[in-house]
């Protein structure tokens, strides 16, 4: 039997913790600002941003601590695989939060439709464009390792849907200036809540994905199986078994059956190999038994 582990520097979210670590600070002190504006000037659009800042304060700090935690070990070694699933746990914490301010301005906006409204868009306008500035630098900083981490993502998005509440607080003030109609307040907080709502479910089904251990995306396990079987000295591939422990941490497990006569190390060897060059999986556990072996048969699972 064989547990490779191949060159793998770590979990992908840890490399870009010190990124996570300035966009709390820049989101967390713009949102008081933001509270104190929306507060200040009436707008249903501006205190649904802030509302929305508010939550990425708590998902990019969950995210941060996640990437923190991930990387300790287990302390009563109860957890095989360490702590590396947090990061899988914070991203669903950011699917929650997400759902939630959703609905909070779902439910404010249209219990404010129909209701005559005072908006000042003097600080409205000035506080959005300042919160554009924000978002748009975190997101700068956060999209390299969107790519790489599902905890990345989840915090990126939060920030990308936060984006577009500081575009529809600009274009609803400018709109109520032009227009005096101040029902546009609440239409925009309405359309920012449904596309956060969107965004949520999305990153919902990439995080259940993987708590429900199905294979990583990319890869095809049928194809994995039959270039297993087909390493030579290999005579059958079974109890193949592929999953993500966390972003960037693929595992598989499989047994292979070597022909009499065969060498053992050199099909390890060549499992290894294909597994790792051809299919980013550097951690693989791979025993080898001889063709008259059933004993993994007999299990039912």
């Amino acid at each position: 039997m064989s547990h490779s582990h191949g060159a793998v520097a770590g979990h992908a979210g840890a490399a870009h913790r010190w990124r996570l670590l300035v966009a709390v600070v820049l989101i967390g002190g713009f949102f008081v600002v933001e509270l104190v504006a929306g507060l200040l000037s009436g707008s249903l659009a501006l205190l649904s941003d802030a509302g929305h800042m508010a939550a990425d304060v708590v998902t990019l700090s969950a995210a941060l601590a996640a990437t923190v935690l991930a990387a300790r070990p287990s302390r009563d070694g109860r957890r095989t695989f360490g702590n590396y699933r947090l990061e899988v746990f914070a991203a669903l914490l950011a699917v929650l939060i997400m759902l939630g301010v959703a609905t909070a301005v779902g439910i404010s906006g249209i219990r404010r439709l129909g209701v005559e409204t005072s908006v000042d868009t003097g600080p409205m306008l000035m506080v959005g464009v300042l919160g554009l500035a924000v978002n748009l630098v975190v997101l700068l900083m956060l999209r390299g390792g969107a790519e790489e981490s599902l905890n990345i993502k989840g915090a990126y998005l939060e920030v990308l849907a936060d984006t577009l509440g500081s575009v529809g607080v600009i274009l609803a003030a400018v709109l109520i200036r032009a227009t005096g109609a101040t029902v546009i307040d609440t239409v925009v907080a309405l359309a920012v809540g449904a596309f956060i709502a969107v965004r949520a479910v999305l990153l919902a089904r990439e995080v259940l994905t993987v708590l429900g251990q199905a294979a990583p995306a990319g890869i095809d396990p049928e194809e994995i199986h039959r270039a297993l079987a087909a390493i030579d000295g290999v005579a059958d591939a079974h109890d193949l078994h592929l999953w993500t422990l966390t972003s960037g941490m693929e595992v598989a497990t499989v047994h292979l059956m070597v022909e009499p006569g065969a060498d053992p190390h050199g099909v390890l060897d060549a499992a290894q190999a294909l597994l790792r060059d051809h299919h980013g999986i550097a951690h693989a556990t791979i025993q080898t038994e001889p063709t008259d072996h059933h004993g993994c048969l007999e299990i039912g699972w």
